[in-house]
């Protein structure tokens, strides 16, 4: 028998190694609402068979009515199952009555009767206060886990415990894994994060993962930070028009299939246009792509795009757009490549940037979702051009704060240069990796046939 189970949730299993261990105690902590109770019965219902049946045990935290009046409204829930392979005990008026040893006790009983593969006791911490000042939690954990683990049975310990408790209370060294879900502040934004703590007997996913609850239960989002793999992949030798053809003979006919392309400038010098001009090539072409905006929505993006003659409402294009507003980027990102791979997609628009660097809760985090787009994009041979909008205006004069600058395979500066009565548009080819380009400050046009690079003198 496979040594791990699922635990409902196959993102979560993958940060977890595999899932849940079986015949392990699992502490699973976390403020109200953070989702251990439906993490829990997502555990359960993905699991639980007349053969191997779950027993969900509430104490005094949250009454048994209530726990079951919630779950119905998630999509997993099952009532059909409910005494059948899961049973539900209230030990409220057990523990009340008869303290802790009426509750060992009971669970005893309940195991001799149900004979559960999977055991919650939700809340565990809960349970705390009834022990009183006689030092009498200990001896109960002591005979519950000793119990527990002379049983064949996978338990779920839940509780609302802080970071500092899991040095001080006894049931974190009782544990086989602990699992915290927490809220994370960032400026006026929180975010959920999972983080696994502890894991006897096999490896995890380290760091904080971000997750979502919903009706669907809890959607975990493993952190994106692939590391170095140096193994080969095949890298198609063939050039992929810009869809401008000037701009193409500057970067001795275009750029290479899945390389990125960076192009950064201040507003309204024409970034989008360029992206547009990537992806309607590809277009025109039968090739498939994607447009990831947050920047216009879909009816803005189409007003501007049919101005020089091209619909995002094409059957070879995707448009994914997504409001920067409360944007969780783990979200996006796994999103983005799920879309690449159903689509097969050669190329994708990422317009802006800097809106995705705007939700990310750190600017490390930030720089390994971009590394990790970046190199699953190249080994899929999808080329992707990213728009980064700058500050200045005018003489810009460095691009080191811009993360994606020195990770691109190609980097495009557009500038604005001010004369005495006119302003015009430039555009400098700063970096083409693996090959040369033509140097310089080129002046372009922006006309109803596109970008258009004006002749030098």
């Amino acid at each position: 028998m496979n040594d791990r189970m699922t635990s409902g949730s196959d993102p979560l299993d993958v940060v977890l190694g595999g899932g849940l261990p079986r015949h392990a105690i699992v502490l699973v902590t976390g403020s109200p609402g953070a989702g251990k109770t439906i993490l829990a019965q997502q555990w359960v219902f993905a699991n639980a068979t007349p053969q191997r049946p779950a027993l969900y045990l509430s104490t005094v935290s949250e009454p048994l009515e209530k726990l079951l009046r919630y779950g119905q409204t998630l999509s997993f829930f099952d009532p059909a199952a409910v005494g059948h392979s899961v049973w539900y005990e209230d030990l409220g008026l057990v523990l009340r009555d008869q303290g802790l040893p009426g509750v060992l006790e009971r669970v005893r009983e309940l195991i001799r009767i149900r004979q559960p593969a999977m055991i919650v006791i939700d809340s565990f911490k809960a349970m705390h206060p009834y022990a009183g000042r006689s030092g009498a939690f200990r001896p109960f954990l002591h005979d519950l886990a000793g119990m527990l683990s002379a049983y064949p049975a996978t338990s779920l310990w839940l509780g609302e415990y802080q970071e500092d408790e899991i040095q001080r209370s006894p049931e974190f060294a009782v544990a086989d894994a602990i699992i915290a879900l927490k809220s994370v502040h960032s400026a006026e934004r929180t975010s959920r994060a999972l983080q696994v703590h502890k894991l006897r007997g096999g490896g995890f996913l380290a760091g904080r993962h971000s997750y979502r609850l919903s009706a669907e239960g809890i959607t975990v989002y493993p952190r994106l930070a692939d590391a170095a793999d140096s193994s080969d992949y095949e890298l198609r030798g063939e050039r992929v028009p810009s869809g401008i053809q000037a701009l193409d003979d500057m970067l001795e006919d275009g750029y290479w299939s899945g390389a990125s392309t960076l192009v950064a400038g201040p507003t309204g010098i024409g970034k989008t246009l360029m992206g547009l001009h990537f992806v309607f090539h590809a277009v025109s072409q039968g090739e498939r792509a994607i447009i990831a905006t947050m920047q216009e929505d879909p009816s803005q993006l189409d007003r501007t795009a049919s101005q020089f003659g091209w619909s995002v409402k094409s059957s070879e294009l995707t448009l994914m757009y997504r409001s920067p507003v409360d944007l969780n980027v783990d979200q996006w990102v796994y999103e983005l490549l799920d879309m690449i791979e159903t689509t097969g997609a050669s190329r994708v628009l990422l317009d802006s940037l800097a809106d995705l660097q705007a939700a990310a809760a750190d600017e490390m985090r930030f720089r390994e979702y971009l590394y990790s787009l970046l190199h699953r994009s190249s080994r899929c041979g999808t080329s992707l051009m990213m728009t980064y909008e700058l500050p200045e205006l005018f003489g810009v004069s460095k691009l080191s704060d811009v993360a994606a600058s020195h990770m691109a395979d190609n980097v495009v500066l557009l500038q604005y240069r001010g004369l005495t009565e006119v302003m015009s548009r430039t555009l400098t080819v700063l970096k083409t990796r693996a090959t040369d380009h033509e140097a310089g400050v080129r002046e372009f046009q922006i006309t109803t046939d596109g970008i258009i690079l004006v002749p030098r003198e």
